[in-house]
């Protein structure tokens, strides 16, 4: 599979005994199938899948228009519903893309982080 920020081949990398995601070798984005982000979400020591640099995910974060990397088809910028300052990339059908550092914000919300969302407003207004 390919990264469908950068292009460049995605590593698959197992948590436990069976869930295993796509990270990108380059931008270290990375790619669940659907179910999969939720169910790492809740499991002890997940974020260490998320290994890339938060920064370098926020400049590949400025990236709208990418495609599935299981369809083709364009994916929808999403936003968490309990930490809307996390914007992500979901094809309905086959999972979703986090940037380097996102999962990571994704599974921990904070007080910080319902501060961040008041100051950060909607997309496009930063």
């Amino acid at each position: 599979m390919e990264c469908p920020k950068c292009h460049a081949a995605m590593e698959e990398v197992t948590y436990g005994r069976n869930l295993t995601i796509d990270r990108c070798t380059n931008c270290k984005g990375i790619w669940f199938d659907i179910g999969e982000a939720e169910a790492l979400k809740g499991k002890w020591m997940s974020e260490f899948v998320d290994s890339g640099d938060p920064d370098v995910g926020k400049e590949f974060n400025k990236i709208d228009d990418i495609n599935c990397p299981r369809c083709g088809k364009r994916m929808e910028k999403v936003t968490d519903p309990k930490q809307p300052h996390i914007w992500y990339e979901a094809c309905p059908e086959h999972g979703m893309f986090f940037d380097a550092g996102e999962f990571t914000d994704y599974k921990y919300e904070t007080l910080m982080d319902r501060f961040r969302d008041l100051l950060a407003g909607k997309r496009g207004t930063d």
